[in-house]
C-alpha cells in the first residue's frame, strides 16, 4: 500500500484503506468482525477493535479489493496462488492472486490481489464493477 488509494484507518499494529468507489457491498467485513467494521458508526472503521492479524484476515474476504490492509510489523498481504478468476451468475470477473490491472484513468497499472471487474461493460469506474450494469446487479 505504498501508495495509498482510498481512505486509511491508521491503528496500532494495522492501517486499513477503504476504496469506497470499488465496494460492492459484499459484507464480508460487517459479518465478520462487527466491532472493526460498522458501518453505523464513524468513523466506521476501528483498526484497533480487534487483534491485526484476525483484522487481516476479514479483510482478505473482500472480494473487491476495496479493503486493504498494511501490518505495522509484518509481510504485505501475500497473493493467492495459483491466480484464480471467477465469472459469477451476473458476469462479473472475480480475480483472486498476483494480478497487474490496467485502469485508464489511474496510474496506469495497478497492482492488486483481489479485484472484481465489470463483465458487462456499464461501469464508470472500468475496469471494476461499480454496480452501473447489470452485472453489478445481485
Amino acid at each position: 500500500m505504498g501508495t495509498e488509494r482510498g481512505k486509511p484507518y491508521r491503528g496500532q499494529s494495522i492501517t486499513v484503506t477503504f476504496e469506497g468507489t470499488r465496494c460492492l457491498h459484499a459484507a464480508e467485513c460487517v459479518r465478520g468482525l462487527p466491532e472493526v467494521f460498522d458501518t453505523g458508526r464513524r468513523p466506521w472503521i476501528t483498526p484497533d477493535a480487534a487483534a491485526a492479524d484476525r483484522v487481516a484476515e476479514v479483510i482478505r474476504r473482500c472480494p473487491s479489493g476495496a479493503l486493504q490492509y498494511e501490518l505495522a510489523h509484518g509481510p504485505p498481504e501475500l497473493p493467492d496462488l495459483p491466480t484464480t478468476v471467477e465469472r459469477t451468475a451476473d458476469g462479473r470477473l472475480v480475480l483472486r492472486g498476483d494480478l497487474r490491472i490496467r485502469v485508464p484513468d489511474d496510474d496506469g497499472v495497478r497492482t492488486e490481489t483481489r479485484a472484481t471487474l465489470c463483465g458487462c461493460g456499464a461501469s464508470g469506474r472500468q475496469p471494476y464493477c461499480d454496480h452501473s450494469g447489470v452485472c453489478g446487479k445481485d
